[in-house]
């Protein structure tokens, strides 16, 4: 079975740094368009960052300039490095992978990032 796991969530005063890190396993994902969504508390779900098979990128406006995704197809893991965080940016991430021409995600079950002082 498909499974998407995080990883690198963690506890971070604002202007810190986080890399997330999302390692998929029974699928190769190579050829899939990957990326994030989070969800802060008492808010809907929101997409973060995508990262198409050929390394094109794309950000939500909140993020965009702070945010990198990466992806490490050898090793069938994404990556969101996370810079200059702030509090806003407290939520649950996910990772998810696109799959069956973008009609079906595979989805991770989240890794928390808190950003306070």
């Amino acid at each position: 079975q498909v499974q998407l796991v995080e990883s690198g969530g963690d506890l971070v005063q604002p202007g810190g740094s986080l890399r997330l890190s999302c390692a998929a396993s029974g699928i190769i994902f190579s050829m899939n368009t990957v990326g994030w969504y989070r969800q802060a508390p008492g808010k809907e779900r929101e997409w973060v960052a995508t990262i198409s098979s050929g390394g094109s990128t794309n950000y939500a406006n909140p993020v965009r300039g702070r945010f990198t995704i990466s992806r490490d197809n050898a090793k069938n893991t994404m990556y969101l490095q996370m810079n200059n965080l702030k509090p806003e940016d407290t939520a649950v991430y996910y990772c998810y992978v696109l799959f069956g021409g973008h009609n079906n995600r595979y989805w991770g079950q989240g890794t928390q990032v808190i950003v306070s002082s």
